[in-house]
């Protein structure tokens, strides 16, 4: 009886030994698997995931504006006083709806080539006005119809995963032509997804042709979207910094007279890529941008919450599942003896003419399809590794001291 006794403890330890070992090796072969899959589905070509998505998104992405409205403007231009705005919107549009258009593969290269249209719907029950408002400075569905965005040469990541979706070629060169020196390279994805397995220590680079450069996000916080985890990277004010801040922007500034000899910081001066226009890019109400930009502005309330960039992506695949693209267009106005209006004045001005909120969330079909095809199966392995290694240790640790006391009781 005692031996039965003893044979079945050993024997229950022996099988919590071989469920502890298992789960231990089921961790890494997991893994593995997991890695294996998600790099075959992660590919730019025909049947996988990442494909699917990519020709077509299943997001509605929406761009929004709001429209500075000047309070003062004689008063502007015959004192040269601060100028008051008062902000009018939104004025929505859907865009990014369509397919990419005249996808073509090279084999050879690893590359994909692309058209990105740029059409958009306006809605009208998104909106707080029409399109043919009075005080609107522009016609926004004709800056944004009948145009497509490209052409873009982009790995497919068939020979190398950690290139998958990273820009080869805008418009057939891999420099912009706008910058000098690394300023120019068009470096990264186009934001939409990013080569798989981010860490929160990765800094995300994509291009980015409305602002005409590339830059950069970093890690700020890990979120949960719609039950899936996601990491949310921001871009940092460093990203709009004076050389003086951050020397590496120090080929983004082309003059010296309207940046202060470069140390004003928060907007970027792309004439160059606008026929020569004096058109300035910034964050919305100017946000991270130096006391000198904005003191002539009356009416601005810049906040991180409203204006800031961000992209929620998730880890394991790489791919953007929500994002919010805040950015705003102004204008130099600076004396001028030939013209009426501005031959007065006494200052120069960057005035804010627009922002745009661009935002698109992974929908409730796509990110159920998506938990159950990827999260879900990850998660139920872990719950299986971690179950299997758990019971196991739990089984050969209670039987062996089960053992070793009815021994104990034996020898006395």
């Amino acid at each position: 009886m005692g031996c039965d006794r003893n044979c079945g403890l050993i024997a229950g330890a022996v099988i919590g030994a071989v469920l502890a070992v298992f789960g231990g090796i089921l961790m890494p072969v997991g893994d593995m698997l997991i890695e294996r899959t998600i790099k075959k589905e992660v590919v730019l070509e025909e049947g996988t995931i990442a494909y699917q998505n990519w020709v077509k998104t299943g997001t509605e992405v929406y761009r929004q504006f709001w429209i500075y409205d000047v309070q003062n403007p004689q008063e502007v231009v015959a004192n040269s006083s601060k100028i008051k705005v008062k902000q009018r919107g939104p004025y929505t549009y859907r865009v990014r709806y369509l397919a990419k258009k005249n996808i073509t593969h090279d084999p050879e290269n690893h590359t994909v080539s692309f058209l990105q249209p740029n059409e958009a719907i306006f809605e009208p029950s998104l909106s707080a006005g029409t399109e043919n408002d009075t005080w609107t400075v522009l016609n926004l569905a004709v800056a944004y119809n009948n145009t497509a965005d490209g052409v873009y040469t982009v790995f497919s990541g068939k020979d190398n995963i950690n290139q998958v979706a990273i820009i080869d070629t805008y418009k057939g060169k891999k420099n912009l032509s706008y910058w000098p020196s690394y300023c120019d390279m068009i470096n990264g994805t186009d934001a939409a997804s990013f080569p798989p397995f981010v860490e929160k220590t990765r800094v995300l680079r994509f291009f980015s042709s409305d602002i005409c450069r590339s830059i950069y996000a970093v890690f700020a916080a890990e979120i949960n979207l719609k039950g899936i985890p996601v990491y949310r990277f921001v871009l940092p004010s460093m990203a709009f910094a004076s050389p003086l801040q951050n020397p590496d922007n120090h080929c983004f500034c082309t003059e010296t007279v309207i940046s202060n000899n470069c140390t004003s910081y928060g907007v970027l001066d792309i004439g160059r890529c606008k026929e020569g226009k004096p058109v300035y890019i910034s964050l919305p109400h100017f946000l991270h941008s130096s006391p000198d930009i904005a003191e002539p502005i009356e009416g601005l309330n810049p906040n991180e919450d409203e204006h800031s960039t961000y992209l929620d992506v998730e880890p394991i695949t790489g791919f953007t599942l929500r994002f919010a693209k805040r950015l705003q267009i102004n204008i130099l106005v600076k004396p001028a003896k030939k013209i009426e209006a501005l031959k007065g004045l006494k200052r120069n001005y960057i005035v804010p003419i627009l922002w745009l909120n661009e935002t698109g969330t992974i929908g409730d079909e796509k990110a159920e399809m998506f938990r159950k095809r990827v999260t879900g199966k990850i998660n139920l392995l872990g719950l299986v590794e971690i179950t299997l290694l758990s019971v196991g240790v739990v089984m050969f640790v209670a039987f062996m001291i089960s053992y070793c006391a009815c021994r104990s009781k034996k020898v006395k």
